[in-house]
């Protein structure tokens, strides 16, 4: 069965020759205190600068999943409040979280088919952190690069938060463009859930040293302090790191594959345009995502063509929340193959 759920979602096909090579060379075993673990945080935070282009003096930190880092950002980060801009359900949790730890978190909600309207945005003084839901896997949307640089250029004492927990991995991230980025590997990385990552600039380093949140197990200044020797502050997932550090030895730079799945998309978007019983979710070609087809139809017509799918050695992805009843979603992320996206166009072109 091909699963183009949109996370956890494919893994890549070398797996299990990476977790073949994991057991022989005891990283199963391996302590997180060790050398053998240091090198290989060194080596992985070395490999994202290299394949997927994050800054030199950007700093690589491992936590359980991307909701953790929600956490972590407002209790470890923000000194005054966040504020949110978000379309769907995962950005609109994000701000829910935030709200708990600091009723003053201020958000903006824009439907899935808006851009945002950087001119008429207007973000005070009484908010120091920008939360960002780049691709927002719920309802298939997306923030393009051009929209975080035009808010970078307009808010730039400010510090930017971005979630690009389904699209880090699949498309070229302008990391300079933001000071917090976070992300999770089930979807873009082809791995198994159960690692998250948060990416931090110097600026958001030196913010939260200022703030001196402490005391906590994931009080980000204990994390940072542990990793500058390239260690963590809890027993980590040293699999999920060691298979993140052989995805990435193995993956073609980032704008090579940001290139295959635009033009992959493209294909996907043809054929769904022509199609009489579905409809695009996001209709906004500005606003659309890179790496997850939302796709709209009738309550009985999506769940026959999911069984019909099924049928054929296909899973495709649920909606989510209240989109759940009255569409699918499909994942375009690096692990599922050109023929399977393929398979999947030939099949939903029937309808």
């Amino acid at each position: 069965m091909i699963t183009f759920a949109a996370g956890p979602s494919k893994v890549y096909d070398a797996l299990p020759t990476y977790l073949q090579d994991a057991c022989n060379e005891g990283i199963l075993s391996a302590n997180h205190r060790s050398a053998k673990f240091m090198n290989l945080y060194q080596e992985t935070e070395q490999l994202m600068r290299e394949k997927l282009h994050m800054p030199e003096d950007y700093k690589l930190l491992f936590t359980s999943s991307a909701t953790e880092n929600w956490e972590i950002i407002t209790q470890s980060i923000v000194e005054k409040a966040s504020f949110h801009i978000y379309s769907g359900s995962f950005g609109k949790k994000w701000v829910t979280f935030a709200s708990h730890i600091n009723p003053a978190t201020g958000a903006l909600k824009i439907e899935a088919n808006q851009t945002i309207d950087v001119p008429n945005l207007e973000i005070g003084e009484e908010f120091d952190v920008i939360g960002i839901t780049q691709n927002e896997t719920s309802n298939a949307s997306q923030v393009r690069m051009e929209y975080l640089e035009e808010i970078r250029e307009k808010f730039p004492e400010k510090l930017i938060a971005v979630d690009t927990t389904s699209s880090m991995a699949g498309i070229d991230l302008k990391f300079e463009l933001a000071d917090i980025w976070y992300a999770s590997v089930q979807k873009c990385f082809g791995l198994p859930a159960g690692l998250g990552i948060l990416i931090l600039s110097p600026k958001a380093i030196e913010q939260t040293q200022r703030k001196g949140e402490r005391g906590r197990y994931n009080s980000l200044n204990f994390i940072l302090e542990n990793a500058e020797g390239y260690q963590t502050h809890y027993t980590p997932n040293v699999l999920g790191i060691y298979l993140m550090n052989r995805v990435l030895q193995d993956i073609p730079e980032i704008q090579f594959i940001d290139e295959r799945l635009r033009e992959r998309m493209l294909k996907l978007e043809t054929c769904i345009a022509h199609s009489k019983a579905f409809k695009m979710l996001v209709d906004n070609e500005q606003a659309r995502s890179t790496t997850v087809m939302g796709v709209s139809g009738s309550e009985e017509m999506i769940s026959a063509v999911k069984k019909e799918a099924e049928k054929h050695g296909m899973q495709l992805g649920s909606g989510y929340g209240p989109l759940k009843p009255t569409s699918f979603r499909i994942a375009n992320f690096p692990a599922i193959t050109d023929a399977e996206m393929d398979k999947l166009i030939g099949f939903l072109s029937e309808y």
